[in-house]
């Protein structure tokens, strides 16, 4: 799923070598939980969220989506 990530936020940012995703996971109640975090430059951030944050909301759907496919959990924070 990260690769998923990494490629779908690389390909809305110009500067591609600022972007940074760091995976952490935790052992919840049945699922397991997936956390994102994505930074990327300041200048892209509007890029990567979109107009009212529906390029960012966009993007949680369809991990969620296949998370839920293979029975985790996962969560998408973007960072400054």
């Amino acid at each position: 799923m990260k690769e998923l990530l990494e490629l779908l936020v690389k390909s809305l940012v110009d500067d591609k070598n600022s972007v940074v995703i760091e995976e952490s996971e935790t052992a919840g109640t049945g699922k397991a939980q997936v956390l994102f975090r994505v930074s990327v430059a300041q200048s892209d951030m509007g890029r990567l969220i979109g107009k009212r944050g529906r390029t960012a909301k966009d993007i949680r759907i369809l991990l969620r989506a296949l998370a839920a496919r293979n029975g985790h959990h996962v969560s998408v924070d973007i960072v400054d």
